[in-house]
């Protein structure tokens, strides 16, 4: 069984005991909190598929934060040619490292 999950602007394609790096959506949640992604897209399991329009009713993943941590650094380089115009400017994305416990369909 599985579920595809929407954090973050993103989708992220969950399992049951899975670790995945997600932007940090909750304010202030410790390592131990527990956690409800409620933006479920799909739901796949043994005997069916349940695609939501544009969320499954109902569906929600439960998990658990394990760490919070930085993303890799992104370097942003502006120039423009000719004129002696050069900015560069980095940045990184703040991250929770969350274990998925449950899939409620």
């Amino acid at each position: 069984m599985y579920a595809i999950v929407e954090a973050g602007g993103k989708q992220h394609k969950v399992e049951v005991g899975q670790r995945v790096l997600v932007e940090r959506v909750w304010p202030n949640a410790q390592p131990g909190t527990q956690v409800v992604f409620d933006r479920v897209v799909l739901v796949r399991s043994e005997q069916a598929v349940r695609l939501g329009t544009p969320t499954v009713a109902g569906a929600a993943v439960k998990g658990t934060v394990l760490r919070s941590l930085r993303g890799e650094k992104i370097i942003v380089f502006k120039k423009k040619r000719r004129k002696q115009y050069r900015r560069t400017k980095g940045h990184r994305q703040e991250l929770y490292e969350v274990r998925i416990d449950a899939i409620e369909a």
